[in-house]
């Protein structure tokens, strides 16, 4: 090594901060490529009583100076934080995980117990993750809290294998009686995709303690993100949920809510760039009045919703003590939709909260979003199967939704015929046998209860003995499907909206032909008890932007929207 080049490091090394257990070369720039280049360094690891964090990020260092430097770290069993992050630019991707081996072998054989391994930004690929897959595994990291693998490239091979290390730690850990309490892991910018993704959640579903888990811009669409989020819910002391710029769509943001309701100590959910839509985010809402307590900031910014759900988001954070910051940029608000929004936060004291709106992407083009939708329609089809099996391992108040769901051939066939065919005769031959119609009606297939419900309204008539079966009957499908879950009201709700035409939506639901029977039992059913003052306020959202869907119902249109507003004046 030249004696300009050992001058120059002895100055860097000058500068390096020693001290409360921890070593620091952070962001010098050394090039250091052999041991000769490293001797200095390897003579203050060696010198150093005590180390218990070593830094080198921001330095590219090559296989040989890596070699020495751990042979410096074979007796550092006090080491417990490693931070490595960018210590690898310029160097041949073949390199790294021999380098990496090296590492994590000198701290195996110290017998160190790691809290934190920060190996960002490295790029290491698939190859990378076996690099350090036996230091994973051992007992080295049985203590580890805090995993940071951010921009490294591993591709769902590398989230394979580092799942299975995972999962391996945990199970050895376990057996020894103290298993692995995870903390923080981070893995942004990974091309994890849905089977990265999947591996990765049957591990943090194993562990359970995770606190915070970033897992941004890893190309993750719903499936993936459905697998998360039922890892999600074995998490009990989750803060932090970052899964920015993955691709959420309806699917995976109603799974992910159903995952938030089972957490209350969530502080932050960042699911910005992650294509919620309006279904999805309304299905949030819901979770956003029934639970999530101590949340202080909700990011739904570039997720192509539209003004009437991001109002029902807003007025669903209304209640919450701690919220320091809500942003919905990037929307499809519209310029009076933005107003809309800023004066609602307000009226709410909460305008301080609320981000900037100066990247709205304005109201959607109906024929550009019909098109998105005949896209993403093939995609609900052939998964149709799946998303059935899956159904049977999500509970609903400790019963599975397939035991739940009312078993077709149990019902008369006087209900099979009046659903198949509906009118005012069917209807009112089935007598008391009408109340068996609620038993037709799955809170957990929202769908399906709301076409019941539109199929009962829209026989609807002033005639005494029809108005009053009609109402009976409206009023009791209505209890039963507002009295579960608020997300699941929520989303029996957007399914009505979606019928109605006043909300569109992902794939292809059927629109029904409205007449005014099925307004005037809506007009009817807000004015009830069972019927909460902020539904009614959902209704008054979409109908309010959406209304000429309704245009052919005339007066009752009209009487619908006036007690809609009536009702959203009431005082709380």
């Amino acid at each position: 090594m030249a004696s300009d080049d050992i001058a120059q490091l002895a100055d860097a090394l000058s500068k390096t901060h020693v001290g409360d257990g921890e070593l620091s070369y952070k962001g010098l720039g050394l090039k250091l490529d052999d041991a000769d280049s490293v001797e200095e360094l390897v003579r203050e690891i060696e010198q150093y009583q005590g180390l218990r964090a070593l830094r080198l990020e921001g330095n590219t260092v090559g296989v040989e100076a890596t070699q020495a430097i751990a042979k410096a770290l074979e007796t550092k069993d006090l080491l417990q934080r490693c931070y490595w992050s960018d210590m690898f630019t310029g160097r041949l991707r073949s390199e790294i995980p021999t380098a990496l081996r090296s590492l994590g072998s000198s701290v195996m054989i110290a017998g160190a117990r790691l809290t934190e391994l920060d190996l960002s930004d490295n790029a290491f690929g698939p190859d990378g993750v076996k690099g350090i897959e036996q230091l994973l595994k051992s007992p080295s990291c049985h203590s580890l809290r805090e995993l940071r693998l951010n921009n490294c490239g591993m591709g769902v091979g590398g989230g394979k294998i580092l799942a299975e290390a995972l999962v391996q730690c945990y199970r050895q850990s376990s057996s020894h009686g103290a298993p692995l309490k995870l903390r923080v892991f981070i893995a942004g910018r990974n091309r994890l995709e849905n089977e990265g993704a999947s591996a990765l959640a049957k591990a943090f579903q194993m562990i359970g303690s995770l606190e915070e888990v970033h897992m941004p811009q890893n190309g993750i669409n719903h499936k993936g993100v459905a697998a998360l989020a039922s890892a999600m819910q074995h998490n009990p002391e989750l803060r932090v949920l970052n899964f920015n710029d993955n691709t959420f769509t309806k699917k995976g943001t109603v799974a992910m809510a159903q995952a938030l309701r089972c957490l209350r100590n969530v502080q932050v959910i960042n699911f910005g760039d992650c294509l919620v839509r309006s279904e999805g985010a309304i299905a949030l809402a819901a979770v956003l009045r029934e639970g999530l307590p101590v949340l202080k900031a909700l990011n739904l910014s570039f997720g192509e919703i539209t003004e009437a759900a991001a109002l029902v988001v807003a007025q669903a954070v209304m209640d919450k003590p701690y919220m320091e910051k809500v942003d919905l940029n990037g929307n499809c608000l519209g310029e009076e939709g933005c107003e809309a929004l800023r004066e609602v936060m307000e009226s709410m004291d909460k305008g301080d909260i609320l981000a900037s709106l100066s990247d709205d992407e304005g109201e959607p083009d109906d024929e550009e979003e019909e098109e998105e939708e005949e896209e993403e329609d093939d995609d609900v089809i052939d998964d149709s199967n799946e998303d059935d099996e899956d159904d049977e391992d999500i509970k609903e108040n400790g019963v599975t939704r397939k035991d739940d769901r009312p078993a077709k051939h149990h019902h008369p066939a006087e209900i099979m015929s009046f659903l198949s065919s509906p009118s005012v005769e069917k209807l009112l031959q089935l007598g008391d046998m009408r109340t068996d119609l609620l038993h037709q009606v799955d809170v957990s297939d929202p769908h399906k209860s709301a076409d019941v419900l539109l199929k009962v309204a829209s026989l609807y008539g002033e005639e005494p003995e029809t108005k009053t079966a009609v109402l009976e009957t409206i009023d009791d499908v209505l209890k039963k499907l507002l009295s579960g879950s608020t997300l699941q009201s929520h989303c029996f709700l957007t399914s009505l909206l979606l019928m109605m035409g006043l909300l569109k939506g992902e794939g292809k639901m059927k629109k029904v032909s409205l007449v005014p029977g099925h307004l005037l039992c809506l007009e009817h059913a807000i004015q009830q008890e069972y019927f909460p003052r902020h539904y009614a306020s959902l209704l008054h959202n979409f109908m309010s932007k959406n209304g000429d869907a309704l245009h052919s119902c005339g007066a009752a249109r009209e009487k619908l929207s006036s007690a809609l507003e009536k009702r959203c004046d009431e005082k709380h």
